[in-house]
């Protein structure tokens, strides 16, 4: 691969962008502020001006910092710009100086799942002594952090399910209700053990490339064999199929074709979903398509596929649009990501749904933040099936 002097870019990817402009409408950041260097050609513009000489200083800094990574680009482009690796790979060049030690602090901390449980149930207990400032709260969207969490257990070896970091301190009763779906399919599920705690998404996200390889290659330990690995968190499951990418290695790439996201994998056998109860009302549901669903994977159509028999769908008007949250975005610019956030609210408010379907921790914290119903689509199924997991 041709490397760029300065930033470690394969200099072919670099020059495919044109600057046609046709991402300009679908980039959150762009719609918001209107400026040049808030696009994707505006940031491609700025790696070229690196690459040609000129000093990566804070201002390169903030023109990087301040993309969502929401790879609409991506989907919108005739040239097929791999704008996500272009991010990554010049956001690992300046993580030294772009990743502050705090935020290395809580990006290691997801690694560990008995200080992740420990720091929620501290956190859940300051909570309802109303102990956390409202301000912190609204800027990392932080939901009700539960007590405590709901015994998991696994049913069978038929595909692995990752449960997560994030996902499984805070939103264990989606697995719950996932393993219980499956369990309705005659599909049994095994769990990873702490290996795979934290697929380094974030990391990855924020150029800290080595510590993501770490980790992918610790997933992938802790997940072995030929079964399928199914993902309900579709920014993890965005991560695991792009390990390949991210490690370079044919080991990394035959891993990356077990993955899918949960909707995707049962979607090919939707005959076998659990019928609704005959006392369950069909919801109009409103489907939130996560970028890195949408974008990345693309397999934002299961979701529908899955939804269907349970309720009457509603398409939002924006055709997909980011809604902000962007991993780790909405707590580092939180001001820009409530712009973008607005902008999805009012369609969701416009389309008159009973609830939003999102199959993406992330969004969902940060849209029910601004007051939006959320659910995940297996918790949607599983109560409709009389499956749901207790609250």
């Amino acid at each position: 691969m041709t490397r760029g002097r300065v930033l470690p870019l394969d200099l072919d990817e670099l020059a495919a962008c044109v600057s046609c402009g046709l991402c300009l409408a679908h980039c959150p950041t762009y719609r918001a502020t209107g400026e040049e260097t808030r696009s994707p050609r505006g940031r491609i513009a700025a790696m070229r001006a690196v690459e040609a000489g000129a000093e990566a200083g804070p201002s390169f800094l903030d023109i990087l910092g301040t993309c969502v990574v929401c790879r609409a680009c991506e989907t919108a482009c005739p040239s097929s710009v791999p704008f996500g690796h272009l991010m990554e790979a010049s956001r690992q060049a300046v993580a030294d100086r772009a990743v502050p030690w705090w935020q290395r602090l809580a990006y290691r901390t997801l690694e560990h799942p008995r200080l992740l449980a420990a720091l929620t149930a501290a956190g859940a207990v300051a909570q309802r002594a109303h102990l956390v400032p409202g301000s912190l709260r609204r800027r990392l969207s932080l939901p009700e952090l539960p007590l405590r969490r709901a015994r998991l257990a696994a049913t069978g070896g038929d595909v692995w399910l990752l449960t997560g970091c994030v996902m499984d301190a805070w939103q264990r009763p989606v697995h719950a209700d996932t393993v219980a779906v499956l369990a309705a399919m005659g599909v049994g599920v095994a769990l990873p053990g702490p290996g795979a705690a934290c697929c380094g998404a974030l990391h990855s996200h924020a150029g800290l490339h080595g510590r993501a390889a770490t980790l992918a290659r610790r997933v992938m330990a802790a997940l072995p064999g030929p079964a399928p690995v199914l993902v309900d968190s579709a920014g993890c499951g965005a991560a695991l199929k792009e390990y390949g990418h991210l490690l370079g290695t044919a080991e990394g790439a035959a891993f990356s074709a077990r993955v899918f996201d949960i909707q995707e994998w049962i979607a090919a056998r939707a005959d076998l979903l659990p019928a609704p109860m005959p006392s369950h009302r069909r919801l109009r549901i409103a489907v939130q398509d996560p970028c890195h669903l949408r974008h990345v994977q693309k397999a934002e159509s299961h979701v529908r596929t899955v939804l269907r028999p349970y309720g009457e769908l509603v398409e939002l008007t924006d055709e997909g649009r980011c809604c902000g949250a962007g991993g780790a975005f909405s707590a580092l610019q939180p001001e820009l990501a409530r712009t973008i956030r607005s902008e999805k609210t009012a369609v969701i408010d416009a389309a008159g749904a009973d609830v939003v379907a999102s199959p993406n921790p992330g969004c969902a914290m940060w849209l029910a933040a601004a007051g939006v119903e959320v659910r995940h689509p297996m918790e949607i199924v599983a109560a409709a099936a009389g499956l749901a997991a207790p609250r």
